[in-house]
């Protein structure tokens, strides 16, 4: 997690270096910031156009340039970025969608009920042609979309009683604007009562509406008395202009920021006396002027801070954010950390994906977990305090020049979202390069695994799990002190011999206690065989004694098991054998032999038992392969106790039998150790 966090930082401050290297080059190419102020007598009526419609000011009644430009002047200054932003917008173009409404309720779901934007429907009475064309009422909806302002149609056929109840008995506009100051408010709604049917004059009458909702200031008095007034707002936002109301994009953040910024216009337009707007410092018109408890803040004067709708709102958003954008900030955080994974991840292309999708739905469901007590917390009344506090951290955070820098990028990324996905993709397929080159340095497998081979990986650790958890998440030896395991007769009875295995992991294998068998003296071949040769004469009568005595000494009830099942099995066949055949007694015409247990010290050269195990049984045979076990040769011990060549009980278990040649007991799963008796004494038998 540290890992990918350490890389979302990196790639955050390449783009921060990006977007200076950019702001460098088009510097470089045309002389120009985009911080700089532009000289609209300089731009065409076009341009000039284009940034009216963005600021939402109308201009059907003013012809000519000079109007226009003095429009603009009126309304703020003009800066290179908002006018480049503003002619990208026109060129892009983008189809809006509008809404179409199915009857009374879905009318009310979202007109009436959401009370958090303003609302432009048009209502087509039964048997009549919309008031506004389609060509119109399309160009219209691209105007005001712009705004934050949605707009729908109301088609009375699909409902006639509620057209009647609402008196819409001829096709009309309405418009839904919130008519208190305060959140989730009521609804008014007004109806155009114009008689040009213009898309000029319909937006002046929507910008006149959304115009009604902020307070307006006309002389000094009334300022100085907003001015020194302390209310519930914290933060209030003032525009000082020369215009008859304020600009669309004003009125629509107004409705936006409801119940959290205070907007107020004063309207300089016949003052007389300014002497009180220099005394708070106030001295050029048009200014935006931002009031918190901490001081005054000038908006327009650093990085980013243009005259528009997108801009203001991304400002205002930091200094007065809701718990929504503060957690979708987090949700956007933790999703892009997440997709780092699916670059620092090695091996094949399906464990990638499949890594990614386990990391990005562990992410947010610990992000939803982690925010419900955060939501629980905010709503506890005695914490107001601590939220004032954090607000002013974050107005005082917010309102330094590398915020506004941070602002700035994030408008500019966010509109070039090609260049946010190409960016990110070449940081990621850089973290993956430099991530293989280290992990080959390291010589781990995992970077060269193909895809179908993790898939069969991948399967059997998921058949371990679902059928043998024990096997899937300890390792031999355990520490566990049980004595037997409980699970043992339920999973004979779940699997048994006639039905499919389910797959375990062999890596418990490796885990296995291994070790050579030595013996204290070895002689040569001819005398291992003569006296083999000696001592197959007198097997019968050695036979008898040898049970006899086990039987006697041996109280361990697992060996007595074993001595019963090994009773009926053939032994080793080998003619000729190291110094095990000293102690490895051969079945001759029906008689019984031995192989584990208790042993006869009658000869001189014997095995060296202090190199086993202490919970190993003391033997001299495989029991797979029916060899004695010769000098030197690799062992390896089960938890049963058993003890076979390393090669055939490894043969064995990776065939899939996980289970003991001898006894049956799982291959994976503790046994109680086994204490060996007391040795006999060395009496030869006569």
């Amino acid at each position: 997690m540290w890992v990918k966090l350490c890389c979302l930082l990196l790639y955050f401050l390449a783009l921060f270096v990006g977007g200076r290297v950019f702001e460098a080059v088009a510097w470089y190419e045309s002389g120009f910031l985009a911080t700089q102020l532009v000289d609209p007598v300089a731009l065409s009526f076009r341009k000039l156009r284009t940034i009216l419609e963005c600021r939402g000011l109308g201009h059907s009644g003013l012809p000519e340039k000079k109007d226009v430009r003095e429009l603009v002047e009126k309304s703020g200054d003009l800066m290179e970025g908002e006018l480049y932003s503003a002619l990208k917008e026109e060129e892009a173009s983008e189809s809006v969608s509008s809404t179409n409404f199915s009857g009374e309720m879905h009318f009310y779901e979202l007109v009436e009920d959401t009370k958090d934007g303003i609302w432009l429907v048009q209502v087509v009475a039964n048997d009549r042609s919309p008031l506004v064309g389609k060509v119109h009422w399309e160009k219209m909806v691209k105007k005001v979309s712009r705004f934050g302002i949605r707009t729908g149609t109301f088609n009375c056929s699909s409902d006639p009683r509620y057209c009647r109840r609402r008196g819409w008995l001829k096709s009309t506009l309405i418009m839904s604007v919130p008519q208190t100051s305060t959140s989730k408010g009521k609804v008014m709604l007004k109806e155009y009562s114009g008689r040009k049917i213009e898309v000029e004059h319909i937006f002046k009458w929507i910008t006149g509406g959304g115009a009604s909702r902020i307070k307006t200031i006309y002389n000094s008095e009334h300022l100085k008395e907003e001015w020194n007034k302390s209310d519930q707002y914290r933060v209030k936002i003032y525009l000082f202009a020369n215009l008859d109301q304020p600009p669309a994009f004003f009125s629509a953040l107004s409705v936006k920021f409801t119940g959290r910024v205070e907007f107020i216009f004063v309207n300089v337009e016949n003052w007389d006396n300014k002497s009180y707007m220099a005394e708070i410092g106030i001295f050029k018109t048009p200014s935006y002027i931002l009031r918190t408890p901490e001081g005054i803040y000038r908006y327009g004067n650093n990085t980013g801070e243009f005259i528009s709708l997108r801009a203001m709102d991304s400002f205002l958003r930091s200094l007065q954010p809701e718990v929504n954008d503060l957690f979708v900030l987090s949700l956007v955080l933790v999703n892009l950390m997440a997709w780092m994974d699916l670059f620092i991840t090695q091996g094949a292309t399906i464990k990638r994906f499949v890594v990614l999708i386990s990391t990005l739905g562990t992410y947010n469901s610990l992000l939803i977990i982690s925010w419900l007590p955060v939501l629980g917390f905010l709503q506890l009344p005695y914490l107001d305090s601590f939220y004032e506090y954090s607000l002013k951290l974050f107005r005082y955070s917010n309102t330094t020049t590398l915020a506004s820098w941070v602002r700035a990028d994030w408008m500019f990324y966010s509109s070039h979202p090609a260049l946010f996905l190409s960016t990110y993709l070449g940081h990621g397929l850089l973290i993956d390069y430099f991530e293989k080159k280290r992990r080959r340095n390291n010589n781990t497998d995992e970077v060269n695994a193909n895809n179908l081979e993790w898939l069969s990986s991948l399967w059997d650790w998921y058949t371990s799990y679902l059928f043998h958890p024990i096997a899937s998440f300890q390792h031999f030896p355990f520490d566990s002190d049980w004595d037997e395991d409980p699970d043992l007769f339920l999973e004979r009875l779940a699997f048994p011999d006639l039905w499919l295995h389910p797959l375990i992991p062999t890596d418990y294998i490796k885990n296995l206690p291994m070790w050579r068998f030595k013996c204290l003296g070895v002689h040569s071949d001819e005398e291992a065989l003569e006296t083999s040769q000696d001592s197959e004469s007198d097997s019968d009568s050695e036979n008898k004694e040898v049970f006899s005595s086990e039987k006697e000494v041996s109280e361990d009830d697992e060996l007595n098991t074993f001595h019963r099942r090994s009773e009926g099995e053939p032994r080793c066949g080998a003619e000729t054998c190291s110094c095990a055949n000293k102690y490895c007694h051969h079945e001759r015409g029906g008689r019984k032999a031995r192989s584990y247990g208790s042993y006869s010290a009658a000869g001189d050269v014997e095995p060296d038992w202090s190199a086993w195990p202490s919970e190993m049984l003391h033997c001299t045979e495989c029991v797979v392969c029916l060899e004695n076990f010769a000098d030197g040769c690799l062992l390896v011990g089960l938890p049963c106790g058993h003890v076979f060549h390393q090669n055939c009980i490894v043969m064995w278990l990776a065939g899939g039998r996980h289970c003991c040649p001898v006894c049956r007991w799982a291959s994976y799963k503790k046994k109680q150790p086994y204490t060996h008796p007391q040795p006999l004494s060395n009496d030869t038998p006569s």
